[in-house]
């Protein structure tokens, strides 16, 4: 049973900086893709960044230049640095993964950026 662990998160004011975590354990072969989404009160879930085993990213437009990915293939991590928050970045992160042909999700970690 794949099973991805999230730490980091809290509470933080404007312009201000957090790290997220994620380590995923169990059953894992090859996993293609990690990275996180995040759904903020009253919207869907949406792509934050993403990167392949290769190391190619895909950031979303609206973080793009203050968040940063980085991931482990050998210890199956996946962190995301989050620079300049703002008060819209609030929301709750996952941790995604891609095995085959499965997603997996860690339980979320709430963000909140301060005004």
């Amino acid at each position: 049973q794949v099973q991805l662990v999230e730490s980091g998160g809290g509470l933080v004011q404007a312009g201000g900086s957090l790290r997220l975590s994620c380590a995923a354990s169990g059953g894992i072969g090859s996993i293609q893709a990690m990275g996180w989404y995040r759904r903020a009160p009253g919207k869907q879930r949406e792509l934050v960044v993403e990167v392949g085993s290769g190391g190619s990213t895909n950031y979303a437009d609206s973080v793009k230049g203050r968040v940063t990915i980085s991931r482990d293939n050998i210890k199956n991590t996946v962190s995301l640095q989050m620079n300049s928050l703002k008060p819209e970045d609030t929301a709750v992160y996952y941790c995604n993964a891609v095995i085959g042909w499965h997603y997996y999700w860690g339980q979320g970690t709430q963000v909140t950026v301060s005004s």
